[in-house]
């Protein structure tokens, strides 16, 4: 009897798992179904817009750069219905080929009524503007790639969103994300992977990797992303874009993902930041300097009320530059470093004045700070977040550590003692996940997060530094690796952690000289992270090349500053 007790409870267990499985493919389906019926409908609507006014010429309006193209919807001689209609065009195009879209915004015609009726023309009037999947839009999901946010849609826009409206923007599309958002890769179960528009056999990166896709196809002029590791920078590096992480404060989202577990609405010492991409920094500035208005500063009073700074970022005068090209962690691939080198050899020609800097303490950010930000219960409270769901094959690697139980986990690492340094290491960040096991030790962890700015201000300091050029990862990684090295990102997790805003310039492209110079790559130990990180970045001749530009906490307009100069000089070259 006890026998057949067990044998039907084992039954209904699987029954029940089944049944829930079903569900969820049930629901996976449902969103991809009204995904399409949405890119269909607006196929329709952009056709018709073609047959009534067959004149348009989108070759030019896609080629204008945004300054130029706000410029000529001021003055009229572009409607604000012509630019609208042809980047839903490209758009369409863009994302039949990488899968880069979530979702079209079919009250962009709505907004487009609106702003004809405003009295004032805002700085981004008839700008069609792309956000991330989980920056909130009313009526529509943020789901973070997740199955359980497939049932609840936003119900006002966010703060971000509104003052986007108030200077004329038309936000169009809603871009396709990593699920949970804790990766750097592009891909969820509900709808799909995001493919590089250089290279479909490459990730855009992430996670405001549908951004990247969208941007760099041509399909979005300007793009909102968010940033909590290298989210807005890396797919900048990877697309070939240009993108700001802002001091996380500058700017204000209001709700997001209805996920209490969404990486971007949690209360963290290492906070989120909202911030755009584009192709030109100059688009960056524009954006940046329209959002920082009074409808900002209203709409959330934690804002501070800093508008943007014009005559710091059009000025000419020499900057005092720190740099490096490795942070002696995660040795970047040879192009990367290349491209620090004669960015500083062109910065010192311009007559600047280029100062070696050395960021302090690497190894100990990377675990103790901001690994141990997010994963401070052992990553449980994230594992929580899959219950009910299908784990994306690109997050099984973190998903599967973090299921190692504690003493499992310490057993690895003894283990593994013996081995080299950075193995260790590498073994602590992504399986140990060091965990904070007391409230008075999460306090002392945030202490320590605040010591660490202090000494890094002070060494900036004693250089006398306006800015920082230093690397960013990349070039563009195959599909699949982002998910088997998280510990790669230490390039610009290390500005989150530091919270100081820093943005990404494209400045070059992967050489046949850099491929076989790949080859020799042994990283810090030639282990298998070294190795994997080789694989990851192979055959990519041809794919953007950027560096990284840095500026102290609230000085958004000098970072963009050095990032202008750089553009500049690349284009020169």
């Amino acid at each position: 009897a006890a026998l057949a007790l067990l044998c039907s409870s084992a039954a209904a267990v699987v029954v029940w798992k089944w049944l829930g499985k079903k569900q969820i493919q049930k629901k996976m389906e449902e969103a991809r179904r009204t995904r399409d019926e949405g890119v269909k409908k607006m196929a329709k609507a952009v056709q018709q817009f073609r047959e009534q006014v067959p004149s348009v010429q989108t070759d030019a309006i896609l080629s204008l750069p945004l300054l130029e193209l706000t410029g000529r919807l001021r003055e009229g001689s572009l409607s604000p219905k012509a630019v609208l209609y042809t980047y839903l065009e490209r758009a369409l195009e863009v994302t039949q080929q990488t899968n880069c879209l979530r979702h079209f915004i079919p009250e962009c015609e709505e907004q487009l009524q609106e702003i004809q009726q405003q009295r004032e023309k805002g700085l981004l009037y008839g700008i069609p503007v792309s956000i991330k999947d989980h920056i909130g839009h009313k009526g529509h999901l943020s789901t973070c790639g997740l199955v359980e946010c497939l049932g609840t849609p936003v119900q006002e826009d966010s703060v971000l969103v509104k003052v986007l409206k108030r200077q004329g923007a038309i936000p169009f599309a809603m871009t396709n994300v990593p699920q949970s958002l804790f990766n750097y890769d592009c891909s969820n179960p509900i709808f799909g992977q995001t493919l590089n528009p250089f290279n479909h056999q490459k990730s855009p990166g992430g996670s405001s990797g549908g951004e990247g896709a969208l941007i760099a196809g041509g399909g979005s002029i300007l793009g909102i992303g968010s940033d909590i590791g290298g989210s807005i920078r890396l797919p900048s590096s990877f697309c070939g874009l240009c993108g700001l992480k802002p001091t996380a404060e500058r700017l204000r989202g209001g709700p997001v993902c209805l996920l209490n577990m969404d990486v971007c609405s949690r209360p963290t010492p290492v906070p989120c930041a909202l911030g755009p991409m584009a192709r030109d920094v100059d688009s960056l500035a524009l954006c940046m300097k329209a959002l920082l208005c009074q409808e900002m500063f209203q709409l959330d009073p934690t804002v501070p009320p800093i508008p943007f700074n014009e005559e710091v970022y059009s000025s000419s005068a020499p900057l005092r530059v720190g740099y490096y090209d490795t942070d002696s962690y995660f040795p970047l691939p040879p192009c990367m470093r290349r491209a620090v080198r004669e960015t500083r050899g062109a910065l010192q020609a311009a007559g600047h004045q280029l100062v070696p800097f050395s960021p302090p303490r690497i190894p100990y950010v990377m675990t103790e700070l901001f690994l141990k930000t997010f994963f401070a219960d052992g990553g449980r409270a994230w594992l929580d977040v899959f219950t009910g769901d299908i784990v994306d094959p690109s997050l099984k690697p973190q998903v599967n550590c973090c299921k190692i139980p504690r003493l499992g986990k310490k057993l690895l690492a003894l283990i593994l003692k013996p081995l080299q340094f950075l193995v260790l290491l590498q073994l602590k960040n992504v399986a140990t996940l060091s965990t904070c096991r007391s409230v008075k030790e999460m306090w002392n962890h945030h202490h320590q997060i605040q010591v660490y700015r202090t000494e890094f201000i002070a060494r900036w300091r004693e250089l006398r530094l306006d800015a920082v050029l230093c690397p960013v990862l990349g070039p563009a990684f195959t599909m699949g690796y982002p998910g088997k090295l998280l510990t790669a990102i230490s390039s610009t997790m290390l500005y989150n952690v530091l919270n100081f805003p820093a943005g990404v310039v494209p400045v070059s492209t992967v050489t046949e000289a850099d491929e076989e110079e790949l080859k020799l790559y042994q990283g810090c130990c030639d282990d298998p992270w070294d190795r994997t990180l080789k694989e990851a970045v192979a055959g990519a001749v041809g794919l953007p090349v950027a560096v990284q530009c840095v500026a102290l906490p609230w000085r958004e307009e000098l970072c963009l500053r050095l990032m202008k100069e750089v553009e500049t000089l690349s284009r020169e070259k």
